[in-house]
């Protein structure tokens, strides 16, 4: 599985898109595998604010119910709402249509990887 370069990825498997003071957060492809079938997404309002490592959501499986981390801290300013009614979307087009937030980052993440160390990371587990 090849993992978009320009992006920068967390242990916990989300992935985050930085530019001009914000970012746009998803969760990896990888971690979609592991958990099969999405059937539910618990997000955020907007305006909510959370520090680097703070839960902002749930998705559940149906295997299981996993936390989604915030690999920065900041301000949600968007929520992509189309992802709600059509969890399919996550599934085929994680890294562009699949994504879950848009933060106004206030806190820089710390321990983010480059997609060759998330891919090292993942053979590793």
């Amino acid at each position: 599985m090849a993992y978009p370069k320009e992006l920068k990825y967390t242990k916990d498997h989300e992935w985050m898109r930085e530019k001009g003071g914000e970012a746009v957060i998803g969760i990896t492809s990888y971690a979609l595998e592991q958990l099969s079938d999405v059937v539910h997404l618990d997000l955020p309002e907007v305006g909510a604010t959370f520090k680097v490592g703070d839960s902002f959501g749930t998705i559940e499986s149906t295997k299981t119910v996993s936390d989604l981390y915030m690999p920065v801290g900041g301000k949600i300013i968007e929520v992509n709402k189309d992802l709600l009614s059509r969890l399919e979307t996550i599934d085929k087009d994680p890294y562009d249509k699949g994504w879950l937030v848009k933060v106004q980052v206030t806190e820089a993440g710390s321990g983010l990887l480059t997609a060759a160390e998330y891919e090292s990371f993942i053979a590793e587990s």
